[in-house]
């Protein structure tokens, strides 16, 4: 899927993906498993290219980041953070024993404002599931601010369709064929008791 945020200034902002992974979640570390079986992130989640992700409990979003940094990396910060210098890491690392995890990926992206745009698509995308579920999503510990444009809350609607409405808590997020007998199966969505 692609989308593209046009703005009269500067070139089109396009949005490739998502990318889906699985991430298990154990007391102190991570395990991914992506749709196609790897147990690592593909090269594009790897790169230093500027990413959209949005972590998920049974389609039901719980958190949206943006980073440049490869996928790996910023979890392992995530996973790290004892709040020493402020960042507490991902809150929500203590909560699940596994998540989806959805990457989008900006392949033509201005140099001055690559991450100005994709931030302000973020802080959209949080917005817009404040307003569908009536409150922030449930582990977002950090927004990034900018002035949108209708281009930006167009992109982040885009982004959102991928998930319900209303997701159903006795209705977990299937895996796609062949992921069962990975890292992470159906089975193991579960919330930590």
């Amino acid at each position: 899927m692609r989308t593209e945020l046009e703005g009269s200034d500067k070139p089109a902002m396009k949005l490739d993906g998502p990318d889906r992974y699985y991430l298990a979640v154990p007391k102190g570390r991570f395990s991914i498993k992506a749709a196609l079986g790897d147990h690592r992130f593909s090269h594009r989640a790897s790169g230093r290219s500027p990413k959209l992700y949005v972590v998920h409990d049974h389609d039901h979003p719980i958190y949206v980041g943006v980073t440049k940094q490869p996928m790996a990396d910023r979890l392992r910060l995530g996973w790290s953070a004892d709040g020493e210098h402020g960042y507490h890491g991902y809150a929500w690392r203590h909560a699940f024993k596994s998540v989806g995890l959805d990457i989008w990926y900006q392949t033509l992206a201005a140099s001055r404002g690559q991450m100005v745009d994709l931030e302000t698509v973020e802080a959209e995308a949080v917005y817009l599931l404040r307003g569908r579920y009536g409150q922030w999503p449930a582990y977002q510990t950090e927004i990034h601010f900018h002035p949108s444009t209708s281009s930006h809350r167009k992109v982040a609607r885009y982004v959102l369709e991928l998930y319900p409405k209303r997701a159903a808590h006795n209705n977990p997020l299937q895996p796609p064929a062949g992921i069962g007998s990975g890292v992470v199966s159906a089975g193991t969505f579960a919330r930590r008791g």
